[in-house]
């Protein structure tokens, strides 16, 4: 499941999730991040019992800049309200499955 995400959801739900959240950092303009998003939809079965956050660097910039990304699209996987996995470019669908062990 895709979520767009904004501050609120990242301090309520991303910070404060005890499972693996993968948050995509990613702005409308950039042509890379839109080759992820298609990945993502190509992939939408395979993580209907996932949440993914996508958050717009444009919109959230504050957060962004909290979080060190300097480069988009950068893939973030957090748990228990830490990053523990940063991936900055496009990911393909078999780095995506190794980021959330699927």
């Amino acid at each position: 499941m895709i979520i767009n995400a904004n501050k609120d959801i990242f301090e309520n739900e991303i910070k404060k999730s005890t499972d693996k959240v993968l948050v995509d950092f990613y702005a409308t303009w950039c042509g890379p991040c839109k080759i992820q998003a298609k990945i993502f939809e190509r992939l939408g079965p395979e993580f209907d019992n996932q949440k993914i956050y996508k958050i717009n660097t444009d919109e959230c910039e504050e957060i962004a800049i909290e979080l060190g990304i300097q480069s988009i699209p950068t893939l973030l996987v957090f748990k228990d309200g830490e990053v523990i996995n940063r991936v900055v470019g496009v990911t393909q669908e078999p780095g995506l499955k190794r980021l959330l062990d699927l």
